[in-house]
């Protein structure tokens, strides 16, 4: 990238695409480099030759070649301010929190309470924090998503050819998705498959909510029951398909609520695992099965659960 400062969204910057870059179409990669900018933005300084590529006029459908010189306007319409340093717990946190790397994959161990990405109400996610720590690396993009209040395996790519990969094994269902959750009462030693569409809506509140809907999306999900407790099931969850709110929706459906889901959960349940010392919702990405997108080989990812968590659960044993 050769411009002083990359993150000078209300200035001109002119940017030379790496290898690492290329091959995207030029909307999609400038989606990217400006979170944030709506899409309508994006493409009408495309259309006006705001954008110019190589000096000359190019279509959204134009794919960014190695080499290339991108003249990026200013695209940010707000005085949204830009974060260039990290604070040292949040660097802390996320440094100690990686599991596995090698030249192609980051994956971490995700802390709750942190967003993934930058929103409306958040300055800073974990991408944006992660490019800031690890600036050496000249790519680095989200696999997937976890709520904000979810721990667990997060996988980020290191290059496109490797987060195309992993995208298209999502698409395929070809990765083996595993979560810990607990959830209210129990039911017998038996899996349960749920398989129910979901669909979204936001409320008057502005808040998203998710809800079982024959129009929805198609959703499937396994409960698997591993440890009964008087008043609650430590539950393996395997997830087929990655809709919002999944398996809180699910749960619910069930009427076994996640503990701590203070959206779709039970209020009582909730002020009952708070007792226990549970200060957030019960749920946890443990492993991440996937197919290395470079050397075909398998790869077992696996989040050891937050102290918090495990001794919640060892205050239920004690109560059983």
């Amino acid at each position: 990238m050769s411009t002083s400062d990359s993150n000078k969204s209300f200035s001109v910057q002119f940017i030379d695409i790496s290898a690492a870059q290329a091959g995207q179409r030029i909307d999609n990669f400038l989606l990217t480099l400006e979170k944030g900018v709506p899409k309508s933005r994006i493409y009408r300084a495309i259309r006006k030759g705001e954008v110019r590529v190589n000096k000359g006029r190019i279509k959204q459908t134009y794919k960014i070649q190695t080499g290339d010189s991108i003249r990026v306007p200013p695209l940010h319409t707000t005085d949204k301010v830009v974060m260039t340093t990290v604070n040292d717990h949040v660097r802390k946190q996320l440094t100690e929190a990686i599991i596995f790397e090698d030249e192609h994959l980051l994956a971490l161990n995700k802390p709750p309470g942190l967003a993934v990405h930058a929103g409306s109400n958040i300055d800073q996610g974990i991408i944006e924090s992660l490019r800031i720590i690890r600036s050496e690396l000249p790519y680095l993009e989200l696999v997937h998503r976890l709520d904000r209040d979810t721990s667990g395996c997060l996988l980020l790519a290191k290059s496109r050819e490797s987060l195309l990969n992993l995208q298209q094994q999502m698409i395929s269902h070809n990765i083996d998705k595993r979560y810990l959750t607990l959830l209210r009462g129990y039911w017998d030693k038996e899996e349960r498959l749920i398989e129910q569409s979901l669909q979204k809506n936001t409320v008057s509140s502005g808040e998203r909510m998710v809800r079982v809907d024959p129009e929805g999306k198609y959703a499937k999900t396994i409960f698997v029951p591993l440890e009964t407790y008087s008043k609650a099931q430590l539950t393996e969850v395997i997830l087929f398909t990655g809709r919002t709110h999944q398996i809180r929706v699910h749960s619910a459906y069930m009427n076994h609520p996640v503990a701590g889901d203070d959206k779709y959960g039970q209020r009582n349940f909730n002020r009952d695992m708070r007792k226990l010392g549970l200060k957030r919702m019960f749920l946890h990405s443990w492993k991440l099965g996937i197919t290395h997108p470079i050397t075909n080989q398998p790869l077992l990812l696996e989040a050891p659960l937050p102290v918090q968590l495990d001794n919640v659960l060892a205050k239920l044993r004690q109560a059983s």
